[in-house]
């Protein structure tokens, strides 16, 4: 099998695959999916992600297919280098091999410059015309018309502050922190049309290619605030050069005035999250970053 068979007969990787006509080596692909490079007969190499054997759950129905529509939509603005889609399948993606490199103050300036024009390519409304994940739970991508603050309250808030109480991940201090935050939602967040955002742009989803660029990798892709997506940039230990970035994005697309302060707030979401994923570890994040929010 070489790249343009697989091209034209996507559906044969699995077959392949289980008859091992593929050479497979494991590589890091994250806490959720089994990630592998392929060589293919050609010595064209590609990246595959599958939902892990064995698992007790087995794949979420849309899992593959909400992330594959994200990366389409990311793609076509041309903005920022997105993975080519070579195969989309139920329980399968394959992209095209990104050779990783090094961060460099130039590729941060160039995607600062980059992801300042995906934002501005827009969307229709906020959420997306596709079911949403956010890693391995569901995120309600409802397309929401009116104003940011009271849908990213509703669809990206609640449900996962929720979600933690229910596992017992916060304390009844932390809940009454984020109730606070979700009740004056309403004084957060510059009036903005949709942006077209990652939505899930945690340092860890920048892959910084040998070819000099940084490439945008597993997306929670919708219409949301913009500022979100820079927030998360800042997020466990921050993107490497992440003031060349911020710099590099102002020149492009000027952020409105106190984005600064409002940062906790769009992290607020991707940390629940965590809470909702993984427990207590989070709980003071959570903690720390309601108040922050709190005292803008």
């Amino acid at each position: 099998m070489d790249l343009a068979y697989l091209r034209a007969h996507p559906g044969q990787l699995p077959l392949f695959l289980t008859h091992q006509r593929i050479r497979e080596t494991p590589v890091a692909g994250g806490d959720i999916c089994t990630a592998s490079r392929l060589t293919l007969d050609d010595g064209n190499s590609i990246f595959a992600k599958s939902w892990p054997e064995g698992a007790a759950q087995g794949v979420p129905e849309n899992f593959f297919s909400t992330e594959a529509a994200g990366l389409r939509w990311l793609r076509e603005t041309e903005a920022v280098p997105v993975h080519e889609l070579i195969v989309a399948l139920p329980g399968l993606l394959a992209l095209e091999w990104v050779e990783p490199g090094e961060p460099t103050p130039a590729a941060a300036r160039r995607f600062g410059a980059g992801l300042a024009a995906l934002h501005r390519a827009g969307a229709p409304t906020f959420g997306a015309g596709w079911p949403g994940f956010i890693g391995a739970l569901p995120q309600d991508n409802t397309p929401t018309g009116g104003a940011w603050a009271p849908w990213f309250a509703e669809h990206r808030l609640v449900p996962y502050l929720r979600r933690s109480v229910d596992n017992n991940a916060l304390s009844a201090t932390e809940v009454t922190l984020v109730e606070r935050l979700v009740s004056r939602i309403d004084g957060y967040g510059a009036a903005e049309p949709p942006a077209r955002i990652h939505g899930d742009l945690w340092p860890g989803n920048l892959l910084w290619g040998a070819d000099g660029r940084v490439w945008l990798v597993d997306p929670a892709a919708h219409g949301g605030h913009r500022e979100t997506d820079l927030a998360q940039l800042a997020l466990f230990g921050g993107a490497p050069h992440l003031e060349l970035i911020l710099d590099a994005y102002q020149e492009v697309w000027p952020l409105a005035d106190g984005w600064r302060e409002r940062i906790p707030v769009h992290q607020l979401h991707l940390l629940l999250v965590h809470t909702a994923l993984f427990g207590g570890t989070y709980r003071d994040a959570v903690g720390t970053t309601a108040r922050a929010a709190l005292s803008v």
